[in-house]
């Protein structure tokens, strides 16, 4: 069996060619390397430890398990179990919405199929799709519409009703045919797509949609979705019109430039034989027709001759930027429903789906985006002075949002005075009380960090410094609930050059954990790089010598040393939930790992 890394090089290279048939791709299923990088992947994951509607979970992982579903493969006896439907809240809402929860070892046959499919699909997709996929995030998208978004005259703001609920599954299945040539892997994909799902013990089928809670479920939306990324593309094509270098300028800007250059230009060659007194009257009607050109539309509001249209998608939410008229944005909408109907059997919603001029703000990715109308300028690298933001992609954060955070974490109420007005009361977290000191400090740090590197390319994020203020507040009173004292008495014994904090033993000495206190400045990421994206589980050359398919391969019990082929994966869910009670307990906070390789006998007893 060849190596899996080697397998999906080798498929990513043939990607590339977009005529290139995908054949014996199912053969892939029977090497147990690829389930042992699975393995490692999806254990990452808490999730991993959920038991399925068969009620096993990824404790117990061993070689036998692995070759017992590489058998059932071969002989095509294979049948994925219906996912266990549970329900989870909404952030800040009382609905609540569906979670599929697929058994284990189904988990580990989809995140086979999802690296497959990646590597397949990933080196032809849109530049401008971002939802799942390597490299890519929501700061990626928000940061395309910045670099790519200037000038827009209206929005469209993209909303397709229950998409993902709503593909249709020929549709799918035929769009995986145009590459893969392989009968029996589509027959595996028909078997994942009609699993269908158990909720209070009742089998429901599935007609539609992509399976519930599965790990391939994100590849197969994007898949999916290519195609409208494929129609924007074409779209555009004949939609652009006109040289961004011959726009027509507008005849009283063009006037008044000119008028502006001729009076410089003699400005400038008479400064040397006037007075003090006599350059500064005659710069006066000079700088006023300076001033009366920043306020002038450089190009016609309706210009017809130049038009430029720009997309961007994230998972099933999208945004598209029109220079043109409104009418032109209306055209397009009613287009792209009727495409996403015709093609894709999916609904975009007429309601939802609106036509905004781009000076109003719209949501998208939790940011209010809009276009700048600042007039005013500055010296630009030049040295000439320009309307340097006019034009330009403005990102604000939307005070609901982290008013919302505030909410969610419950650091805060509101309390009104007797003339009505409201103020905000902050509060204690009972749930983090009997935390240690250190804990409290860095999961208030963890939030704020949290919400601030999500929102950095913001144009106000220097609002969260109010965000920080109200969550110290509730820091200093969860200390003095927890120590049965005051606030400025926790201060007081806290704070050290203005900065509260505390200190703690390590190894290396003495250390002080402080309270977020670096401030809250915009950030340009730039040129993209892996600090700023969300890199999603991908193959790897190697596996490290202390990797879960390691372990496993290595035959030895961690505990006893007894070398056997016969390994037992231990998990647990947490390492907060061991407590050294016994000697594997022990052993798994010595390692610091959440897992154990065990022989069959000490896998019994830890199991007790």
């Amino acid at each position: 069996m060849r190596n899996p890394a080697v397998v999906l090089k080798s498929l990513e290279e043939n990607a590339q060619n977009k005529e290139y048939a995908f054949e014996r791709l199912y053969r892939n299923l029977y090497n147990p390397d690829f389930y042992m990088l699975a393995y490692n992947n999806i254990a990452k994951s808490q999730g991993s430890m959920t038991q399925g509607s068969d009620g096993m979970t990824l404790d117990n992982m061993t070689k036998s398990r692995i070759n017992k579903i590489i058998d059932s493969l071969k002989d095509h006896s294979y049948q994925p179990n219906p996912a266990r439907r549970t329900y989870i809240e909404k952030k800040n809402s009382d609905k609540k919405r569906p979670l599929g929860i697929p058994s284990t070892d189904d988990k580990l046959v989809q995140e086979i199929i999802h690296m497959l499919l990646q590597a397949i699909y990933e080196p032809t997709s849109s530049k401008n799709s971002h939802g799942f996929r390597p490299k890519r995030s929501c700061l990626t998208a928000l940061f395309q519409i910045q670099s790519s978004f200037l000038g827009t005259k209206w929005f469209i703001e993209g909303d397709i009703k229950a998409c993902f609920d709503s593909f249709d599954h020929h549709v799918l299945i035929n769009l995986l045919r145009k590459r893969i040539k392989d009968e029996y892997f589509i027959a595996l994909m028909w078997k994942f797509l009609k699993a269908g799902y158990m909720e209070q013990w009742t089998y429901f089928e599935t007609y539609s949609g992509t399976p519930q809670g599965s790990g391939m479920s994100p590849i197969l939306a994007n898949i999916y979705l290519h195609e409208l990324d494929m129609f924007m593309q074409n779209y555009k094509v004949k939609f652009d019109k006109g040289d961004r270098e011959k726009r027509i300028v507008n005849k009283d800007y063009s006037k008044i430039s000119g008028q502006f250059a001729y009076r410089m230009r003699k400005y400038c060659k008479a400064r040397a034989n006037l007075t003090r007194e006599e350059r500064k009257q005659t710069l006066k009607p000079i700088l006023k027709l300076r001033g009366e050109r920043a306020w002038m539309q450089i190009h016609p509001i309706r210009e017809e001759g130049f038009k430029r249209l720009q997309y961007n998608r994230y998972a099933d939410d999208f945004l598209i930027g029109v220079i043109g008229s409104e009418q032109d944005a209306l055209q397009l909408k009613s287009e792209l429903a009727i495409f996403l109907q015709d093609t894709l059997k999916l609904t975009l919603s007429a309601e939802k789906t609106k036509v905004t001029h781009s000076a109003e703000l719209v949501r998208y990715l939790g940011y209010d985006i809009t276009i700048s109308r600042n007039k005013g300028v500055k010296r630009n690298k030049k040295g000439a002075l320009a309307r340097e933001w006019y034009g330009n992609v403005e990102l604000y954060l939307p005070k609901e949002k982290w008013v919302a955070k505030l909410q969610e974490y419950k650091t805060f109420r509101y309390v009104y005075r007797d003339d009505g007005k409201e103020i905000w009361k902050t509060l204690h977290r009972g749930k983090l009380v009997n935390w240690s000191d250190v804990d409290i400090i860095s999961r208030y740090n963890s939030e704020i960090r949290g919400i601030y590197n999500y929102y950095r390319l913001a144009n106000n994020v220097s609002i969260l410094n109010s965000f920080a203020f109200i969550m110290s507040r509730s820091m200093q009173k969860t200390f003095a609930c927890k120590y049965k004292s005051t606030c400025s008495k926790m201060r007081k014994k806290y704070t050290v050059n203005k900065v509260f904090g505390v200190e703690y033993k390590t190894k290396g000495g003495m250390k002080r954990c402080e309270f977020y206190h670096d401030g809250f400045q915009r950030k340009n990421i730039g040129l993209l790089d892996d600090e700023n994206v969300d890199i999603l589980p991908v193959f790897r050359k190697y596996q490290g010598r202390n990797s879960l398919a390691m372990r496993l391969n290595a035959g030895k019990c961690e505990v006893c040393g007894t070398e056997t082929e016969d390994i037992h994966m231990h998990h647990v869910r947490t390492m907060k939930q061991l407590t050294g009670a016994n000697i594997y307990e022990l052993t798994m906070l010595k390692i610091r790992r959440k897992s154990l390789a065990l022989c069959a006998e000490c896998y019994d007893k830890a199991k007790q």
